[in-house]
């Protein structure tokens, strides 16, 4: 079996992770915004809800491509901000932007072909 169908495969897991609706949209705004808090990044991605923005930030610090700071501040000042394996990450990210823009109105067109 080749490794990149075994079930323990790199990018499975990888995928798994930052594969979602969100996480590279995250990750890519705190490209954006070097430091940002939570409010600003909800700001930044104003469809994602406050649930959603959470869960996303929480699974991104878990996997070690984001940083949480708290401030003892009242009320509590909470900023997020990319690891250096975050950051290491964009080049894949903008990659796969530029693929999108280059492709997307032809996936686009052929969908609508296939709907017919």
């Amino acid at each position: 079996m080749a490794a990149a169908v075994a079930p323990n495969c790199p990018i499975r897991h990888v995928l798994a992770r930052i594969g979602d609706k969100w996480s590279m949209l995250v990750l890519y705004t705190l490209k954006q915004g070097s430091v940002l808090r939570f409010s600003e990044l909800r700001r930044r991605i104003p469809d994602i809800s406050q649930k959603m923005l959470t869960s996303t930030l929480r699974t991104l610090e878990e996997d070690g491509y984001v940083t949480r700071r708290v401030y003892p501040e009242v009320p509590p000042r909470v900023e997020y901000e990319l690891t250096a394996r975050g950051r290491s990450f964009l080049p894949c990210i903008d990659n796969l932007i530029s693929w999108a823009q280059d492709n997307m109105e032809a996936i686009l067109r052929d969908r609508r072909r296939r709907h017919k």
